[in-house]
């Protein structure tokens, strides 16, 4: 059977032109030299040196293998990079900046992911909005995030990933009929997610925008901290609510029973992003980045297609 020695003895001499100079190249005494390559005749049954004066001639055969010993080296060098690649990232701890809702969109995905690929990195994933998130990078706390945007700092590296729609969820059919306009906003009883970043909040400064415009104010009755609550309490018929229908399609059969959605008119939509401060990522980030932003825009495809 061929080896990776005999290949690299016979690259050498055909290189210096004799078994003493690639022995010299090589740092091999020249008696082994001739042997690798005396052995690797023999497996192929042909002759690759002819002696000619102090030197050595190659073959028909010796220029037909030379290419594909020349191959199979560079093969197994690539082979060790790969591996001391991911040698490095399994050193790698990735702190990941997400918003509290992002785990409907990817988290365990995101996870089962990485830990597939590169099973010795360990995955912190941190947040719970986007404005804190935001924060984190700035203060160098996080290498890479997935938010809300709008992104107002020039030092980001801004890659929009997914848009996605806002919803008014209800367990009464009869508020679900037609889109659902500011003005009736305005007068809903409202449970919304994020109390304690509301002022803040993308999705609840877009909504208060909105419903300011009618000439009131967006005064939710109940507020929580997580969509999931949300979605309880507008399951019971308490308040109704207004998420993301990628959160919907993110719970599935999970979502509460009896609980259905109108669009808003106008419609109103979220842009998340991944974002990281400029400069070079570390590698186990740029992993973790790259599969975020896979995830993000094949759920957005899937969205686009489901809404057309």
């Amino acid at each position: 059977m061929l080896s990776l020695h005999q290949l690299r003895c016979f690259l050498a001499t055909l290189e210096h032109g004799s078994f003493t100079a690639a022995a010299g190249a090589l740092g091999y005494a020249q008696p082994s030299i001739s042997e690798q390559v005396r052995l690797l005749e023999q497996q192929l049954d042909t002759t690759l040196f002819r002696r000619v004066g102090r030197g050595l001639v190659p073959t028909e055969a010796a220029r037909a293998l030379q290419p594909h010993a020349s191959a199979a080296l560079a093969a197994v060098d690539e082979a060790g990079r790969a591996v001391a690649s991911v040698r490095e990232l399994l050193t790698g701890t990735v702190r990941f900046g997400l918003f509290r809702t992002a785990r409907f969109y990817l988290t365990a995905d995101l996870v089962a992911d990485v830990l597939q690929r590169h099973p010795g990195v360990r995955v912190e994933l941190v947040g719970q909005n986007s404005a804190e998130v935001l924060e984190h990078l700035r203060k160098g706390r996080l290498e890479a995030a997935v938010i809300a945007l709008p992104v107002e700092d020039e030092n980001m590296v801004v890659t929009p990933v997914l848009r996605d729609e806002l919803v008014y969820v209800s367990a009464d059919p009869a508020r679900l009929h037609a889109r659902i306009t500011p003005a009736d906003l305005a007068a809903a009883q409202l449970v919304l997610p994020d109390a304690s970043w509301r002022e803040t909040d993308t999705t609840r400064r877009q909504l208060a925008q909105a419903v300011q415009r009618t000439g009131h104010p967006l005064r939710p009755r109940i507020e929580v901290e997580d969509t999931e609550t949300a979605l309880d309490i507008a399951a019971r018929g308490l308040a109704d609510t207004v998420t993301w229908r990628g959160v919907l399609h993110g719970l599935g059969d999970r979502l509460p029973a009896g609980l259905g959605w109108a669009p808003l008119r106008p419609a109103m939509y979220e842009t998340f992003a991944v974002v990281h401060r400029e400069g070079e990522l570390s590698p186990a980030s740029r992993v973790v980045v790259d599969l975020v932003t896979a995830r993000m825009r094949g759920l957005d495809r899937a969205m686009r297609a489901r809404a057309a």
